[in-house]
């Protein structure tokens, strides 16, 4: 159980990167003498970097071994976090985000990756549960513990970054075993990189079932990146009350990991899948008619979101070892691949679908549906969707 936790707790670096620092985006306009607009591209500035990283974490750590990568990571990550604590101008918060994004994927990607090194089936399922539930826990937890330290001071948003990722550092060394001895380990070169991305990235199997999980969780994540909009100024809320919408979207990823845990050895992979994606799919609908024939309102525009994340978390430990599977022997590389489709997703959003989509409910409710239909039609044509 501690182990699970502690690369829960890695994984969860990355999205608190994202999220922690939304609800002081107005105050940091003010202070860093920014638009709306710069302080939005902050985050394609974290996320492009972190997307295009994740394609060498999993391999440097297939070649120096899953601790050393996540030293070096959770190292640099430290500084950085520091950085754009003392960042004078909107530029300088944009290259500190920038270094945040090259280091911060690699407990995330190396996390994924170890589940599959030390658990088998059923309890890997379990454990990826976990790992998975605190990874969609974090962006909605963040929002909320920025809100408390943006009453101390914007730059505590970062300390808090700095400290996180120095504690991570500090369990993953002192609990974790290292799992890629050395007679595995694999000669990092670009060349092999690039062959073993070849032969990842040709496998339709691969494919189908990283970008069914990165639209998943896509889906939610329009919500996350369009907080400073949706709430405020959709829902009237204050930047110190963003626990109105990830207080239950928390809980929505809680309830759905739980029965992910429930389910593993006892129902078809397959026949989970088809009810997770039957309820995301519900849920959609359900967000879309309260948008379009209801008044906006905090309770009628955040619950559908919450329970479309039940669905969300039931299907998303399948699909995440599903991927792992394809390529056993480049593990840490294939955990690199589909870290690296869930976060240029997540940059497509922050850079060019939200600032689509937030003119109002009813965009992100349209943006939510359009990444399950992307999802289901993936997923469609996967052996693991027909899974006995």
């Amino acid at each position: 159980m501690l182990l699970s936790f502690v690369l829960a707790g890695l994984a969860a670096l990355a999205p608190f990167a994202i999220d922690t620092y939304l609800p002081a985006f107005p105050v940091l306009e003010r202070e860093l003498h920014g638009t709306s607009l710069a302080l939005q591209q902050s985050l394609t500035f974290y996320l492009l970097p972190y997307a295009l990283m994740t394609l060498w974490h999993g391999a440097i750590s297939d070649s120096i071994g899953r601790i050393t990568t996540i030293k070096w990571g959770l190292g640099i990550f430290v500084i950085a976090s520091i950085g754009c604590a003392f960042a004078p101008n909107v530029e300088m918060l944009w290259f500190f985000r920038a270094l945040q994004g090259l280091s911060g994927g690699a407990g995330n990607v190396v996390a994924r990756a170890m589940v599959r090194d030390l658990f088998e089936g059923p309890q890997a399922q379990r454990v990826m549960a976990t790992v998975q539930m605190l990874f969609g826990i974090a962006p909605a937890v963040a929002p909320i513990i920025g809100g408390l330290l943006l009453g101390i001071h914007w730059q505590a948003i970062f300390v808090f970054l700095a400290l996180y990722a120095a504690v991570s550092l500090w369990a993953a060394v002192k609990y974790l075993p290292e799992t890629m001895p050395l007679e595995k380990r694999l000669p990092l070169s670009a060349k092999q990189v690039v062959k073993d991305y070849r032969a990842i990235f040709s496998d339709k199997e691969f494919n189908y079932v990283v970008f069914a999980v990165g639209a998943n969780f896509a889906g939610f994540f329009l919500y996350v990146l369009a907080s400073p909009v949706f709430l405020v100024k959709h829902l009237g809320l204050s930047e110190h009350q963003f626990a109105y919408m990830f207080v239950p979207t928390v809980c929505g990823m809680v309830i759905g990991s739980y029965l992910a845990k429930r389910a593993a050895g006892k129902y078809a992979q397959g026949k989970v899948l088809k009810v997770a994606y039957i309820w995301m799919t519900v849920m959609a609908a359900l967000n879309i008619g309260v948008c379009l024939y209801l008044p906006t309102q905090v309770i009628y525009n955040i619950a559908p979101v919450a329970l479309f994340n039940i669905g969300m978390a039931l299907a998303m430990p399948i699909l995440s070892l599903a991927a792992l599977e394809r390529h056993p022997k480049i593990r840490g590389t294939a955990a690199s691949g589909q870290a690296f489709i869930q976060m240029l997703l997540s940059t497509v959003s922050a850079g060019l679908i939200v600032p689509i989509v937030w003119y109002a409910p009813s965009g992100l409710a349209f943006g939510m549906m359009a990444y399950l239909v992307l999802s289901w039609l993936m997923i469609y044509r996967s052996k693991l969707w027909t899974a006995k």
